[in-house]
């Protein structure tokens, strides 16, 4: 398997929904697998994509493992967005400005 990060694993939708439902709490394998049409193998190696970028924890019970989400690694994926939305934000600010300078004062709508 090449070298995952956090953008490559959220990049397949069947990971984003593996990490959607253990939103709700902790799965065994064969409870993510029941949810899609891939088989259960396909589901553990899509687990194990999000393992090794730490998205998810396994926990053995038993003979059973247990996958819980683990959102720390998203604070990466956060901040990289918000670089992006403050770039946005004082493009669209720059916009409305200049709407503002060349609409007729009649015309501008009320705030």
């Amino acid at each position: 398997m090449p070298d995952m990060d956090v953008f490559t694993a959220l990049s397949n939708p069947v990971r984003r929904e593996i990490l959607a439902q253990l939103r709700h709490g902790p799965r065994h394998v064969s409870d993510l697998a029941e949810r899609f049409e891939v088989g259960r193998p396909a589901v553990s190696e899509h687990l194990q994509v999000l393992r090794k970028v730490g998205l998810v924890r396994e926990e053995p019970r038993g003979r059973e493992r247990y996958y819980y989400l683990d959102p720390r690694p998203l604070g990466d994926l956060q901040q990289w967005l918000a670089d992006f939305a403050d770039v946005w934000n004082a493009r669209l600010d720059a916009l409305d400005d200049l709407i503002q300078r060349i609409q007729p004062p009649n015309e501008r709508p009320r705030p």
